[in-house]
């Protein structure tokens, strides 16, 4: 955990932001809108093989949960002088202590089959929200994560300064 006396360094948020992911989500969700508008509010059915009023119901229940829970998600980096600060909120919560790194470096991941949190990569565990460009950290235990970032060349500048002063 972040003391008292360390003072961030390097602050970034991101969420998942491609208007393309939203437009999709967006789009599945209103499947239940229109059922249940034609089959509850016209009385007609809703495709060849209606689903349930019931189910209907059901399904626009999850795909709203579904869309609050990407809007929640969130990866944040913060760096202090002694802390990597690392949260992919509601998967992981880490405090990655510069003493425990073995080696930093800002490079590009390429593709890891997707955004998220990616495991069993070549850089370790993976977590992105967008683009390819992260901080690879190998631990002195041999653990590798990779944390994406937008902020690049920031980032670089930070790291090169926390081991030119370690």
């Amino acid at each position: 955990m972040k003391k008292e006396n360390s003072k961030t360094i390097f602050l970034e948020k991101q969420k998942f932001s491609q208007w393309w992911l939203w437009l999709l989500l967006i789009g599945i969700t209103l499947i239940p809108v229109y059922g249940i508008y034609k089959q509850i509010f016209m009385g007609e059915t809703f495709g060849d093989n209606p689903m349930s009023d019931a189910g209907l119901i059901v399904f626009l229940v999850f795909m709203l949960a579904f869309l609050f829970f990407f809007w929640m998600m969130q990866l944040t980096t913060e760096i202090t002088a002694e802390n990597i600060d690392m949260k992919f909120f509601p998967f992981a919560n880490k405090t990655i202590p510069w003493s425990e790194v073995k080696s930093a470096e800002v490079l590009d991941y390429g593709f890891v089959g997707g955004w998220g949190v990616r495991i069993g990569t070549k850089y370790g565990t993976v977590y992105n929200t967008s683009g390819k460009i992260g901080l690879a950290l190998e631990l002195k235990s041999g653990k590798k994560i990779c944390i994406g970032t937008q902020k690049e060349a920031e980032l670089r500048n930070v790291v090169a300064s926390v081991f030119k002063a370690s």
